[in-house]
């Protein structure tokens, strides 16, 4: 970790903006899931972030605010997803990982507020992506999953791709410590929009954030 920033800022000059974007998923069910599908995930999905973020902000502090660049000393983004709030059986690495980011994020977020660095988290939902093909291929596998996304669309990379944008720009100047949901509103509890009443094929489809 040490060299890849080193090199980058030998590349570049310095680092203005890290969006912590590596992610990966070991899925299985809590019986089924070896000590070393939990280390993965966490590895790379929290403590990875972590090591990141350090470095990161090593760099922003070094060398502080350049007015003619920013407002901030630096931008700090977590990608994390909607996980962090909603629970998922069978994928409870992932999830916990998630978690994990969310308070990272705004623990990150208060230390180094005062020199003018941001910290603030994106958590996409269902996104398209080759990786999750199979839950949106096929016009009948994307109505199901639309039963969990209140806005009736999917979203894709260019949805999470210009939040990014947003946080790492100075019209986000006065945001820190907080998660943007691309989600479609997944996260507002979909099954409650008819008072608790049961949605035909709700909850079959695979989340796919």
């Amino acid at each position: 970790m040490l060299a890849m920033f080193a090199v980058a800022v030998q590349t570049l000059g310095t680092v203005d903006i890290l969006i912590n974007n590596a992610g990966i998923q070991r899925d299985a069910d809590l019986l089924q899931m070896s000590l070393d599908d939990w280390q993965q995930v966490i590895a790379v999905n929290l403590t990875g972030q972590f090591l990141c973020a350090r470095e990161a902000a090593r760099e922003f502090l070094r060398r502080g605010v350049v007015a003619e660049r920013s407002c901030a000393a630096g931008k700090l983004i977590c990608i994390s997803s909607v996980h962090q709030r909603i629970p998922w059986a069978g994928h409870i690495n992932h999830a916990a990982s998630k978690d994990g980011v969310a308070m990272l994020m705004t623990s990150l977020a208060q230390e180094p507020a005062p020199q003018r660095i941001r910290v603030n988290s994106i958590a996409p939902g269902a996104i398209k992506t080759d990786i999750n093909r199979d839950a949106w291929a096929t016009p009948d596998e994307e109505a199901r999953l639309l039963q969990l996304i209140l806005f009736g669309r999917v979203g894709n990379a260019q949805d999470v791709a210009k939040a990014a944008v947003w946080l790492a720009s100075d019209e986000s100047d006065c945001v820190t410590g907080a998660t943007l949901y691309v989600d479609g509103g997944m996260v507002l509890y979909p099954a409650l929009r008819n008072n608790g009443e049961a949605v035909s094929g709700r909850g079959r489809c695979k989340n796919v954030s």
